[in-house]
């Protein structure tokens, strides 16, 4: 969830989860992704499909353990002679010969920088097996990070105003209301004034062409791919309109592409309230549990709730060295951040005790964390700009107020604790300088080969049914359920869904019915 501004699909969380034990056996399943065909490049096309990419260390000039590159694509697919746009790439050779060529890897986002990840967090992105066997390649999608980005404001105050800032009206009021469109507004100009022709062409199917491309550019006949969170929806998309250039696909977390903005939104609100359930669960098992109230859960939700409530009246002022002003918003998004991963629930719990103590550090702290701010007010990338100008492009978005109310409503309704604060979403998107170009609607993939989609029954921003969704959508998915909590689960939650993952990707084998992790 980023804000309150669209439908949200949120950003991959780094942090690593304790590993359990699944034990699952499979039969020697095999797919087939061997083509004798030449592949057939549009002319008007060849001159970005068969650039040579050239390949540098990202270190210094004594390691070669990780390499960068760049691409060159058009800026519009449909005219490729509209301008271009560079895309930033880096990959971990192989360790071990006679590789399987490339697997490609999205963290989710959108917005989220594939560079970065690698970068940053190879152990974390793959398994050791993954990264003997391939070459481990990330991307920054176009609009993102070391790419050709999006850039909106340039001074990192409004930025601030943008994530943290507090209307003086009552929420969902006409003057609140105005005052969120006038935002919006004076947002995306400065996006389209910033980011210029760019801004109409970093819809997901556009991302999905440039895959291709590089898929093409590294060697590849066919496409291997991880997707966590929303490169589910990038995978998933690229698989619909590529079908026969699928390899070996895994989509982890996955979004449903068939699901409205509206049913997005809810849906996750319902399953962050899920996941702080669960954290309330443990926190009462816990001696220190800072909302314990009568010692039930729906006691302590009532604690957050009037949390809420009290710094939506009454605000949280500065201390100590932060100058903000804490309103509900930014309490519910320092709230939401440590939910991605169970392991963070000690942190939230110190979170939420500062709050109730009249501290906004800790507060801040966690959702700078989200919004990707440093301590002296920098902001790291450029992921809220790219998160919000794809999405709008993605998903259509009413511009109706009255239908912004009664969304508002139903999602009150739905997650009574943080649904408040998860409305109104269609405001940023209403506003923007562009249409939607992406209607939601079911991926099935026709002539693809098989397709793993993973989903985490207690994943609170890719909820579990979407994966269900998705599986089903698909004609060659296969589910892999994980019983647990957390944001995604491949390399992060038990060996039965690792085993199943590595195995894939190894050599084929499909597991023939959900193994149940």
């Amino acid at each position: 969830m980023r804000k309150r501004f669209v439908a949200s699909l949120a950003l991959s969380a780094a942090l690593i989860v304790g590993l359990s034990a699944c034990v699952s056996a499979f039969p020697n399943i095999a797919i087939d992704t061997s083509s004798n065909a030449p592949e057939v490049i549009d002319p008007a096309l060849a001159s970005f499909y068969e650039q040579e990419l050239t390949w540098t260390s990202c270190i210094d000039a004594t390691d070669t353990t990780l390499q960068c590159a760049s691409a060159t694509a058009p800026i519009d697919w449909a005219d490729p002679t509209s301008g271009t746009v560079s895309l930033a790439l880096i990959r971990h050779q192989a360790t071990k010969k006679n590789s399987l060529g490339s697997l490609f890897v999205n963290p989710g986002g959108p917005g989220a920088s594939g560079v970065n990840f690698i970068r940053d967090s190879l152990d974390y992105a793959v398994g050791k097996p993954l990264q003997d066997a391939y070459d481990i390649v990330g991307f920054d999608p176009r609009g993102v990070g070391q790419s050709t980005p999006v850039t909106c404001y340039t001074d990192p105050a409004q930025t601030d105003d943008l994530l943290y800032g507090i209307d003086s009206a009552p929420r969902a009021s006409e003057q609140w209301i105005a005052a969120r469109e006038a935002l919006s507004r004076d947002f995306a100009a400065a996006c389209l004034a910033h980011t210029g022709a760019l801004l109409a062409h970093v819809d997901t199917v556009s991302a999905a062409h440039d895959l291709d491309m590089l898929r093409y550019a590294v060697g590849d006949g066919h496409l291997n791919y991880l997707g966590y969170s929303y490169g589910t929806l990038l995978g998933a998309t690229y698989a619909e309109k590529f079908p026969t250039h699928v390899g070996r696909m895994v989509l982890d977390g996955a979004l449903d592409p068939a699901s409205p903005g509206t049913v997005v939104t809810q849906t996750q609100a319902v399953a962050f309230e899920g996941a702080l359930r669960a954290y309330l669960t443990w926190c009462l098992s816990q001696d220190d549990c800072p909302v314990a109230g009568d010692g039930t859960v729906d006691s302590a939700l009532q604690k957050i709730t009037a949390l809420l409530n009290d710094v939506e009246e009454s605000r949280l002022p500065p201390t100590g060295s932060e100058t903000r002003t804490l309103g509900a918003d930014t309490l519910v998004t320092a709230i939401i951040a440590p939910l991605y991963d169970k392991a963070a629930w000690s942190y939230l719990s110190s979170v939420l005790a500062a709050a109730l103590a009249g501290d906004a550090g800790p507060v801040f702290e966690s959702a700078d964390w989200y919004n990707g701010r440093d301590s002296g007010g920098t902001y790291l990338d450029n992921s809220t700009e790219a998160f919000l100008s794809i999405n709008c492009l993605d998903y259509p978005s009413s511009p109706d107020p009255t239908r912004w109310q009664t969304d508002a409503a139903a999602l009150a309704a739905a997650a009574p604790v943080i649904g408040p604060y998860f409305g109104f979403g269609d405001i940023t998107c209403a506003n923007w300088p562009y249409p939607a170009t992406r209607a939601p609607a079911p991926i099935v993939a026709l002539g693809s080969p098989d397709i793993l989609v993973i989903g985490t029954t207690g994943d609170p921003a890719t909820p579990y049914q979407w994966a269900v969704n998705l599986a089903g959508e698909l004609s060659k998915g296969h589910l892999i359920s994980y019983t647990g909590e957390g944001h995604t689960a491949y390399n992060k939650s038990n060996s039965c869904v690792d085993d199943a993952v590595t195995k894939f990707f190894l050599a084929g084998v499909v597991p023939p019915t959900d193994p149940q992790c």
